[in-house]
């Protein structure tokens, strides 16, 4: 059996390093692109990249590859696919912050809703047709219309970024019946880890009882403590986006953990961790409060058990425990001067 190709968009992003190294230890042969800034937020995947020229052969033997290239430029899309020539196809590139969406809208919409378009029209324009993963979200169900939410309740986004994944979604599912591709969504509920962008609230949470504990900072400011949101791990869910690319028939899946839990729950657990009182320590912000907000996300994953043999197991004490865990580690390497990679 000849070895799988993938190709990957938001390959530097959390979702992207451990979907790499899941690829990786299948067998496959990884290609991720990166867009070309002045600076480069590499660190999640620096362990996995060693010496691997962008665009070249890698060293060692390594089988993956990165490529420089943007969502926004259509053309350069399609020339990586033809010169790929990807069996699976990962679109997990957005501008992925709910609250920083209402403060660039438009490009929160030109990179996470028409980017996807460009992206299945390069694989459309190359003449392939790999089989096609797009990162779809909770926030689609915004202001919610059924409690837990599956594949058939109807979205009601409440953001720019909510509104950017109903369109991608959507776009997804036409281009499946339009042109035969075998092209899937995974509303993947919130998931995190220690590889989560600090300005998400669960790492900032979590980073923020680190930093307290040590002596770095006595302040951590937030926004809303009573939204409820679905929280898995991270790296159980990338493995829920490859066996969604192994089935035989293109279909939908919710990937939540269908349990809720509020962002004070979350602090409760965090700074018990650290032997200390949160309420001591937090403050509320009103510019972290959005516009339109989302109370309640839960979700339902009963048909990607049923039909994937997926569903997660790290409980969301257990989650937030070991992020907190790994931003101590963290800190203390840094105080010390050591290079540390994320877990």
């Amino acid at each position: 059996m000849s070895k799988k190709t993938a190709l990957i968009t938001g390959v530097t992003g959390q979702d992207g390093s451990y979907l790499t190294e899941l690829l990786l230890s299948k067998g496959y042969e990884v290609h991720g692109i990166l867009r070309r800034a002045s600076t480069f937020n590499t660190s999640r995947i620096d362990g996995i990249r060693k010496d691997t020229i962008y665009g070249n052969p890698p060293n060692e033997g390594n089988p993956f590859f990165l490529h420089y290239g943007d969502l926004g430029d259509a053309s350069n899309l399609a020339r990586l696919i033809g010169r790929i020539q990807p069996d699976e196809i990962y679109n997990l590139a957005a501008q992925s912050h709910v609250r920083v969406s209402f403060d660039i809208p438009e490009y929160t919409t030109d990179i996470t809703a028409t980017g996807t378009i460009r992206l299945l029209e390069a694989i459309r324009e190359v003449g392939i047709k790999p089989r096609f993963y797009q990162a779809s979200s909770s926030e689609m169900y915004g202001l919610v219309q059924q409690i837990p939410q599956t594949e058939t309740t109807p979205f009601y986004p409440r953001s720019p970024y909510g509104c950017a994944k109903v369109f991608s979604y959507w776009v997804t599912v036409n281009y499946r019946e339009s042109y035969g591709l075998h092209a899937s969504n995974g509303i993947l509920f919130n998931h995190e880890s220690p590889r989560r962008g600090e300005s998400f609230v669960t790492r900032k949470i979590t980073r923020g009882a680190a930093h307290i504990k040590l002596g770095l900072q006595d302040k951590l400011f937030l926004g809303n403590l009573d939204a409820r949101r679905d929280w898995g791990y991270a790296k159980e869910y990338v493995d829920a986006m490859w066996r969604i690319l192994q089935q035989p028939e293109p279909d939908d899946y919710v990937i939540a953990t269908n349990e809720t839990h509020t962002i004070r729950e979350c602090l409760e657990v965090a700074f018990a961790r650290v032997e200390l009182d949160w309420k001591n320590h937090v403050e509320i912000d009103p510019r972290y409060y959005r516009p339109a907000e989302v109370d309640i996300l839960i979700g339902d994953y009963s048909k990607a058990k049923r039909k994937l043999g997926w569903e997660p197991r790290t409980k969301f004490k257990e989650l937030i425990e070991l992020m907190v865990d790994a931003d101590l580690k963290l800190i203390h390497d840094q105080l010390a001067g050591k290079v540390n990679r994320q877990d």
